[in-house]
């Protein structure tokens, strides 16, 4: 058997995303809605005794489960909980790059329509409210823009004898995006900002 042989097994394999098994994979959908006679990009306002990120503004979705055909359909079904809507009032458009954060986290999210919000009835034990904003509006502003650098914490049983330089390796400095959409005095920021700001990039 010849060594291109014994890999036939991997040549219609689908790539995915490395150590991804150690990771958080969520599914989130940007929604567009018609609300009051305007295109607008819907929010939700968490509630504010949740565990995680109470009263912070966000796309609806959460964490993919194993019994999800994919991550589309679980961002779908998430919606659909948080916002109490059939799956067939939402049609999705397309998928938006690939979120793979420092924080053991992946994120895949895709743009969408709601074609009836009035229809929406949010679950109070998740969402507090929903924040509708109009799509021109979030094309006019200039966002403000900052980064944190990352810096690595090494254990105290870090093995720098193995690597060039010991201690002193120049380690290459890593830094994360920040973005903040002001709207009404509430903060779009955060995650949901950077996938914000990717799509309106993407659309303009």
């Amino acid at each position: 058997m010849s060594i291109t042989d014994s890999f036939d097994n991997l040549k219609n394999r689908k790539p995915g995303i490395l150590d991804q098994e150690n990771s958080f994979i969520s599914a989130v959908l940007v929604p567009l809605v018609n609300y009051q006679g305007q295109q607008c990009v819907l929010f939700e306002k968490r509630a504010s005794d949740m565990n995680k990120q109470p009263g912070e503004i966000c796309f609806p979705g959460g964490s993919v489960e194993t019994s999800d055909e994919n991550e589309a359909a679980a961002a779908v079904r998430e919606t659909c909980e948080e916002l109490g809507l059939s799956a067939d009032a939402i049609t999705l458009i397309a998928a938006l790059d690939i979120l793979v954060l420092p924080f053991n986290l992946i994120i895949y999210p895709y743009l969408c329509t709601i074609g009836d919000c009035s229809n929406i009835a949010p679950n109070p034990d998740e969402v507090d409210s929903l924040i509708y904003v109009p799509l021109q509006d979030l094309q006019s502003m200039t966002p403000i823009q900052t980064k944190i650098k990352l810096s690595p914490v090494m254990p105290e049983d870090y093995p720098y004898e193995l690597i060039p330089n010991g201690k002193n390796y120049a380690w290459k400095p890593a830094y994360y995006p920040q973005y903040f959409y002001i709207w009404q005095g509430e903060a779009i920021w955060g995650i949901t900002a950077r996938i914000l700001n990717h799509v309106l990039r993407l659309i303009s």
